[in-house]
């Protein structure tokens, strides 16, 4: 573009110079008022050509500003996206040490729970042998994971108390059967 306008100006600036010498040469000789119009004819050729090549000129200034903007602008959007990328990933960060830490927490305070149920275990135990002092509470009878179901001592890891109704209908419906069976016999 710079090169299209630096031509025309040497361009006219040689066309005006040769426009003025073959003038003041048509002057003296004879048919230079042919060739002054001919002439004239090419320097206004050329100042059209100039003319448009200026406009050319100005469209690709304004395309270069055009598109220099809207670099600009994909250049700032690239610049803010990767800044919010970075604060969210020191976001995870700071989260995720915040989760694990709550993690290790949450374990140590199951763990409290669990030694606070099997201490209230030991203190019953404890209270039980103080108001009744035939017990011994260091029995092996006496044991966390035992529980009194149906006036029985059933370990909680065997067996669970829907098991233990599941038994005892079945039981209930043998003796039931059993009773039938039997009343029969008593008839005879």
């Amino acid at each position: 573009m710079v090169e299209f306008g630096s031509k025309a100006l040497i361009l006219s600036r040689r066309v005006g110079s040769l426009y003025r010498r073959e003038v003041k040469e048509g002057e003296e000789k004879e048919g230079g008022r042919e060739k002054v119009t001919a002439l004239q004819g090419k320097v206004e050729k050329y100042e059209e050509e100039r003319a448009a090549w200026k406009k050319e000129r100005e469209s690709w200034e304004e395309e270069r500003k055009r598109l220099g903007t809207w670099k600009v602008r994909c250049l700032d959007s690239d610049g803010k996206l990767n800044k919010r990328i970075a604060d969210l990933e020191a976001d995870y960060d700071d989260l995720k040490e915040k989760y694990e830490g709550v993690e290790v927490e949450l374990d140590d305070l199951k763990g409290c729970i669990i030694q606070e149920h099997i201490n209230g275990f030991q203190k019953g135990l404890r209270q039980a042998a103080f108001f009744y002092k035939d017990v011994d509470a260091a029995d092996s009878k006496f044991d966390v994971n035992k529980d009194v179901v149906n006036g029985q001592l059933v370990n909680e890891t065997e067996s669970s108390p829907e098991e233990e109704v599941e038994k005892e209908v079945t039981e209930e419906d043998k003796k039931a059967a059993i009773a039938v069976e039997g009343g029969d016999d008593k008839a005879e």
